[in-house]
């Protein structure tokens, strides 16, 4: 058990900053969907939905598009039944 003297005598630990001079200030992306709200998301519409794959042809994740969350699962079951069609490739060129 420490004792109380011990306390009293230690500095306080200050944090320190690694990277001070580079913060870097990030915008909040914004829905596409939420702010268009006529825009639809079809599954045979191939052009709208490469958008959000990757090269390889992984569905690229929301924090990188910007979508909400109820979105990203509507892209996500367009892009899987539009693989499913052959409309989009499993695997990337």
């Amino acid at each position: 058990m420490p004792r109380r003297s011990d306390e009293k005598t230690r500095k306080p630990k200050t944090k320190t900053k690694k990277f001070d001079s580079k913060e870097k200030f990030f915008r909040k992306k914004s829905c596409r969907f939420c702010l268009d709200k006529t825009e639809a998301i079809d599954y045979k519409d191939s052009m709208k939905l490469k958008r959000f794959i990757t090269e390889k042809g992984k569905i690229m994740p929301n924090r990188f598009t910007g979508n909400c969350a109820k979105h990203q699962r509507k892209i996500a079951t367009a892009i899987k039944r539009a693989r499913h069609i052959a409309i989009l490739p499993y695997v990337g060129e």
